[in-house]
């Protein structure tokens, strides 16, 4: 069983996105350590500021969707193209994600980490060679939001092109790691070390149509990412009308999990999308609370705490 796999032995999980460089790129990588580590008793408290009700679990994030900036990200909204925008001055390069992905799993971070980003980075880096590092490195999993599944073959044959390990599901070989990639350590390979090919998780939207919902839906791995309104990332006030029945259709055609993001920015919000999905995925909110704090990696356990409370 690899990390995705057993993230979702208890659902539905808390997924929340934060780009790497932002404020600074030391600062991102404590946030993300700090997204996964459950809160001390005095911080898991309700945006309100009352206690977490007996019985909730008390821990940080399920699964992490760690952000790869690029300079035209059309999928998001002002929140995130602001924070990726920082990050971009601030110096952050794929090379630079990919040794924080290492340091994170140096520091003991072991839940998913999914890299989230555009394909352009992607393809200047050389696609073999940056699936070769971020699994090296520790990453579980890509999104690729202005990737196409039709359009996604070479990526794919990357992933598919990737040597497994060698061991059985769930372990981790040790393995000789060149000194060029000194974050690529032998404890950090992630799922091809697991016994599970490294997924592509795929989006589905609103306006997908039933027959292309239908074949994405059938051929996805590790999860499906379920964008619940049309338009960019951002908070909304409410959810989307029709959602349950959006995420419904998609269960019709697949057997992995069903994780909805796009506008979901409470906890109270996450809560009634966790009554239906798998999954809960909040970038934007996520993005805006730790972007705005003066202590950052306090204001990342606490969130996290708050959210993953609310899905109970």
């Amino acid at each position: 069983m690899n990390r995705i796999e057993n993230a979702f032995k208890n659902k539905p999980i808390f997924m929340p996105y934060f780009p790497l460089g932002y404020p600074d790129l030391e600062t991102s990588i404590d946030v993300i350590e700090a997204l996964a580590t459950p809160a001390p008793p005095a911080l898991q408290r309700t945006q309100c500021g009352a206690s977490v009700a007996g019985g909730a679990r008390k821990n940080g994030a399920d699964l992490i969707e760690v952000g790869l900036s690029f300079s035209d990200p059309l999928a998001d909204g002002p929140v995130i193209q602001r924070a990726t925008q920082v990050a971009l001055e601030k110096g952050i390069t794929v090379k630079k994600v990919l040794e924080a992905v290492g340091e994170l799993r140096k520091r003991g971070v072991g839940i998913p980490l999914i890299l989230m980003g555009y394909y352009n980075p992607m393809l200047a880096y050389g696609l073999e060679k940056f699936v070769r590092d971020a699994v090296d490195a520790g990453a579980d999993g890509f999104i690729v939001p202005d990737l196409p599944m039709e359009e996604a073959e070479e990526f794919t044959s990357a992933l598919t092109s990737y040597p497994k390990g060698s061991g059985a599901a769930g372990e981790v070989e040790a393995q000789v790691v060149p000194d060029s990639r000194p974050w690529a350590t032998a404890s950090l390979r992630s799922a091809s070390a697991q016994g599970g090919e490294i997924p592509l998780i795929p989006m589905l939207a609103p306006t997908t149509s039933p027959e292309r919902m239908e074949v994405i839906a059938r051929n996805a791995k590790g999860f499906i990412y379920l964008v619940s309104v049309t338009g960019v990332t951002g908070e909304r006030k409410s959810l989307a009308e029709g959602l349950g029945e959006l995420i419904a259709r998609v269960r019709q055609h697949t057997h992995v999990p069903v994780c909805v993001g796009f506008g979901i920015s409470t906890p109270e919000q996450a809560r009634e999308v966790g009554k239906m999905a798998d999954g809960v995925i909040v970038g934007s909110a996520c993005v805006k609370a730790i972007g705005g704090s003066e202590t950052p990696v306090e204001t990342a356990r606490k969130f996290a705490s708050e959210f993953s409370n609310a899905l109970g």
